[in-house]
C-alpha cells in the first residue's frame, strides 16, 4: 500500500491540497527538462517512460481509490501522466515546455471536447483517462506549432 500511496501522490505532491495538481505538472516539465535539455528527448526512451508511468498511474490510483474514495485530489500521477504525454515528440525547450504545460492545464481544469466523460470510467482509467485525453490534445497542438514554427 505504501508504494500506491507514494506513486499515486507522485511522492507526497498529493498531499499538498490546492494547486498539487499543478504542482505536479511542474514537477514533471523540469524532470522533463533536466533529463533531456536541448533538442529533441529520445523516442524511445521517452514514450516507454511515459507509458510504464501512465500504466503504473492506473493500477495505484485503482488501488488508492478504493482507500481514499472515487477520484481522490491526493492522486496526481494523472497530471504526471498527462503532462509527459504533452511532452512526448516536442523539442525540450523552455517556452514548448510552459507553452506545454499552460496548454495541459487548461484542458485538465476546463474539460472540454470529450475530457469530461472520461472521468465516468470506473476505477484507475478513469481517474487516468481525462488527463490523457488533455495530454493527447496538448500535444497535438504543441506538435503543430512545432512543426508550423508558429513560435
Amino acid at each position: 500500500m505504501l508504494f500506491h500511496k507514494l506513486f499515486s501522490t507522485s511522492l507526497g505532491i498529493g498531499y499538498i491540497g490546492k494547486g498539487a495538481g499543478t504542482i505536479a505538472a511542474i514537477f514533471c516539465c523540469i524532470c522533463w527538462y533536466m533529463a533531456w535539455d536541448g533538442g529533441y528527448p529520445p523516442i524511445l526512451l521517452s514514450v516507454i517512460i511515459t507509458v510504464v508511468i501512465t500504466l503504473l498511474g492506473v493500477w495505484s490510483s485503482g488501488v488508492v481509490e478504493k482507500l481514499w474514495g472515487k477520484d481522490p485530489s491526493r492522486v496526481v500521477i494523472d497530471e504526471v501522466s498527462g503532462m509527459a504525454i504533452s511532452l512526448l515528440f516536442v523539442p525540450v525547450s523552455i517556452k514548448y515546455l510552459l507553452f506545454a504545460l499552460i496548454l495541459f492545464r487548461f484542458f485538465d481544469i476546463v474539460k472540454p471536447v470529450f475530457i469530461r466523460r472520461m472521468e465516468a470510467i470506473p476505477g484507475g482509467w478513469g481517474i487516468m483517462a481525462d488527463d490523457i485525453l488533455a495530454g493527447v490534445y496538448t500535444n497535438i497542438i504543441v506538435n503543430m506549432v512545432v512543426w508550423f514554427k508558429l513560435f
